[in-house]
Parts: structure tokens; C-alpha cells; sequence
């Protein structure tokens, strides 16, 4: 997976090579998801765009042709005037100060550019084609808490009132995917989820099955035991792996997504033409919670590590046979 584009460039897309020759594709399979992605609700994002993809290659006759997949997505309601000061007053927490110092001011600072919210569209779309490899297999992801608090809507107009940003927790939930699923070490079913996961705009921490509570748990609690031949446990605390290997039971992880940086207060920060702090005080249209827009990019992350990992598994099963 490649991704291309930029927040306010021309638009933006994904590059799929290995996909399976012979899965149905069309424009339409992807409405349901981006639409789940896509702003204009409230505590995210006004700005709305139509997210209608374009199929350029990989795709004959409704079916994937085996070539790589392009799928490209237009951008259409930008403003990036508001941007512009950005530039050399980079955002706290932001991408901004990196970027630039990285590619040397060359970068796109317009909407944050490639390390905008916006680029999980590409994330999503590409997720849409992993779901299709795994058929049978059932994502579901949700919003636990936002702001410490379970009551969404409270945490956001909280937030509203107080011209700030928050963050939250997102759940995924992986079903019907059997056993074997995930390499040693290094391709562990754990580290490329969250490889994918780290790749997403906010992102700050994972867990799987009890997480963070293991340090808590001896292993007489801890362990999940087996009580069926297909590996079934009583309890879920591994959350469906071991080994780095899918055992069956359900796979359950845990994402923090932090508050976003762009808040209707004003901030300090550094101008990094003169040296000298400034007061900065940010424009344009921003996420004041874009935990609230995750679960179908997280479900997307998931499906595109256990894609991969399900092809090459298939492949060890033909080789050993």
C-alpha cells in the first residue's frame, strides 16, 4: 500500500499491489465506509467532501485484475488560505514544526498536508479491498469514552464550551477469522496491527485483550483457559493471540487517539523566522474530536494487516503440503 496526496493538494489516493486476482470491486462498494469516515458532524470537522472514489487501474470488468490497484479521490472543498501563517508558526503538538524541519520547508503546510486527518481516506478505501480478501470475516469498532468520560455527548459540548479539543478510546473487534493467522516475531499479528494503527493521524497507544491490566494480573487470572478443541477459552485477556499467532477467539484491541493540536483557544508558540514567542490563534475548519470518526479507520488498519498476513499464511499452508 502506497499512499499519495496531500489535504488540500489536487486530491488523494492508494496504490494496492498483491491484491487477488478475481474479487469483485466497483465505485460503489466503497460508499458505506468513506461515508463513516467523512465529517461534518458534530464535534468534527465542518468541512464535507464527496469522497467518491475513482478506480484508474486494477479493476477489469467489475473484477481485480491481479496489476496494482489505483484509487484515486478529489479534493474539493479547501481553503487553504487559512493555512498560511502556519507555515513558519507551527502548531504545539502538531506535525508542522517536524515536517518542515525534515523536508526543509518544501513540504505542503496547507491542512496539515500528508500528515492530515484527510489521508486516512486512503487508509479507509484500501480497507475496503481487505474486507473483500476476507470474506467472512466481521469488524466492528466503536467510541468507548471521549475525555475520560463514556457520556460522548457531555465530553463534547463540554469541550465546545471550553473553545478546546479532546481525545478518546476506540475498540476494534475482530470475528471469524480462525487460527494461524500472524507470524514469529516480527510479523506478529500484534505488531503489524499496530504498525498500521501507528500510521493513523493521533494515534498514542494500543493495547490488546487486557492490555495494560496485565501488570496487575497473576498469571492464575491471566491466563485464558482452553475449554473446546477449536481453542475456544473461558476468558479473552490475550485477546485472541498468542505467540503473535490468532488463536481462534476474538481479536480485541484498544487505541488511544489524543485531543487534536488546532483548538479555538490561543496558544503559545514559536515563530521560527524570528525566534520570538507569539500568540497564535488558529483558523480554518478542524476536528475538535476526530476520536469520534476512528472506528471505521481502525476496523480498515486491522483488515489490511490481517489480509496480508492471511495471503502469506495460505502460502505456508501450500508449500507444507
Amino acid at each position: 500500500m502506497s499512499i499519495y496526496g496531500e489535504s488540500h493538494g489536487n486530491g488523494l489516493g492508494v496504490l494496492i499491489d498483491g491484491c487477488p486476482a478475481g474479487i469483485s470491486i466497483s465505485e460503489q462498494d466503497f460508499e458505506y465506509d468513506t461515508s463513516r469516515r467523512r465529517g461534518g458532524g458534530f464535534g468534527t470537522t465542518p468541512r464535507q467532501e464527496p469522497d467518491r472514489v475513482e478506480i484508474i487501474s486494477g479493476v477489469y470488468k467489475g473484477k481485480s485484475s491481479g496489476a496494482p490497484i489505483l484509487l484515486s479521490f478529489a479534493n474539493l472543498n479547501v481553503r487553504s488560505d487559512d493555512y498560511k501563517k502556519l507555515a513558519n508558526i507551527p502548531r504545539p503538538s502538531h506535525a508542522d514544526f517536524v515536517a518542515k524541519e525534515k523536508f526543509s520547508g518544501f513540504n505542503d503546510p496547507r491542512g496539515g498536508g500528508q500528515f492530515s486527518g484527510r489521508m486516512t481516506l486512503a487508509i479507509v478505501a484500501c480497507g475496503v479491498i481487505a474486507k473483500k480478501i476476507l470474506s467472512g470475516v466481521n469488524f466492528s469498532a466503536k467510541v468507548l469514552e471521549v475525555g475520560a468520560n463514556t457520556n460522548i455527548e457531555e465530553a463534547i459540548e463540554e469541550a465546545v464550551a471550553e473553545k478546546d479539543s479532546v481525545g478518546g478510546i476506540v475498540e476494534c473487534r475482530i470475528k471469524g477469522h480462525g487460527i494461524g493467522i500472524g507470524e514469529p516475531f516480527f510479523d506478529s499479528l500484534e505488531s503489524c496491527i499496530s504498525h498500521l494503527v501507528f500510521s493513523i493521524p493521533g494515534v498514542k497507544a494500543i493495547e490488546f485483550g487486557a492490555g495494560f491490566a496485565f501488570s496487575m494480573m497473576k498469571g492464575s487470572k491471566a491466563n485464558d483457559l482452553i475449554i473446546s478443541m477449536d481453542g475456544k477459552t473461558k476468558t479473552n485477556n490475550s485477546g485472541g493471540i498468542n505467540g503473535g499467532i490468532s488463536n481462534g477467539n476474538e481479536i480485541v484491541f484498544r487505541v488511544t487517539v489524543k485531543a487534536p493540536s488546532s483548538i479555538a483557544q490561543s496558544q503559545q508558540t514559536m515563530n521560527m523566522e524570528t525566534g520570538k514567542m507569539v500568540e497564535l490563534e488558529i483558523g480554518g475548519r478542524h476536528d475538535l474530536c476526530i476520536t469520534l470518526r476512528f472506528p471505521v479507520i481502525l476496523e480498515a488498519a486491522a483488515a489490511i494487516a490481517l489480509a496480508d498476513l492471511q495471503l502469506i499464511n495460505k502460502v505456508n499452508k501450500k508449500i507444507n503440503d
